[in-house]
């Protein structure tokens, strides 16, 4: 720590400015990473690496010779593995980039636009749940759903409980599949979705919690599933689902999710 001290004390300004600018982009980077990664499997897997990362080095302090190349071996092999287990962490942090996203954080909608189109998705979802009407919703967020909303039929129109309602009643030609809402517009029904292949899923979810958790692994988008057999109704965000929705309590994740936070705080001290 000295040496880094007398080392600053020979930096002039102009370096010493561009020292500060230098850390704090990359404090920021990283910072941005981990938001990018959290709740995600992502995390997991970086606390996955830390301990193994850990584990070598204790190895190699107390000379454990066999163990330690063993860890070397396992830490070459995940290095290689990493672009594909990390890819949709990657592909996300590359299309919020590209869309420059990654520096700032914007919602399509204003609060007020948003806290309409909840109210909409409550009513549909109330209505579906009660007469076991089986439904998925993923509404889009940052990360553009155009290659999914391409393989529907197209729609466009304003979003409204009832609208919503019609589409998933059985035997109509647009029930099968999932709805893309893209700010307050229902942009393609009948879309088909990506399943998650996830091996820890729950044998009992059907295809619509599947593809729920898979757009939302790929995606920031936001899913919400209404079970067939049992009305359950569930949200999907991150690759994680929340099961068993009340409405008081569908409510308050998706104004955590879909609205700033101050804003939805806001909102549900108003409602108590």
């Amino acid at each position: 720590m000295a040496a880094q001290l007398q080392f600053l004390k020979y930096l002039s300004l102009e370096d010493f400015i561009l020292l500060l600018i230098d850390i704090t982009l990359v404090s920021y980077v990283l910072y941005k990473l981990i938001i990018l990664i959290e709740g995600t499997r992502a995390a997991q897997l970086l606390k996955g690496l830390a301990v193994l990362f850990i584990a070598s080095f204790i190895s190699e302090k107390l000379h454990l010779t066999t163990v330690s190349w063993i860890l070397d071996q396992t830490r070459l092999m995940i290095l290689v593995a990493l672009p594909v287990v990390f890819q949709p962490e990657l592909r996300r942090a590359l299309e919020q980039l590209g869309r420059g996203r990654f520096f700032t954080s914007t919602t399509l909608l204003g609060a007020a636009d948003m806290s309409r189109l909840i109210n909409e998705l409550i009513r549909a979802v109330e209505v579906l749940r009660k007469h076991k009407t089986g439904a998925l919703i993923v509404i889009e967020r940052g990360t553009g759903l155009n290659d999914y909303i391409e393989n529907g039929v197209k729609v466009e129109g304003i979003v409204s409980a009832e609208f919503l309602v019609n589409i998933f009643t059985p035997l109509t030609p647009l029930h099968d599949g999932a709805v893309i809402i893209r700010g307050d517009r229902v942009m393609a029904a009948a879309c088909f979705l990506p399943l998650t292949d996830s091996p820890y899923l729950s044998r009992q979810l059907g295809s619509r919690h599947r593809a729920a958790l898979g757009i939302t692994e790929i995606s920031d988008a936001v899913a919400i599933v209404v079970s067939e057999e049992t009305g359950t109704v569930s949200v999907a965000a991150e690759g994680q689902l929340t099961r068993y929705l009340e409405e008081k309590s569908l409510r308050e994740l998706l104004e955590q999710l879909l609205l700033p936070k101050s804003q939805g705080f806001l909102l549900g001290k108003w409602r108590s």
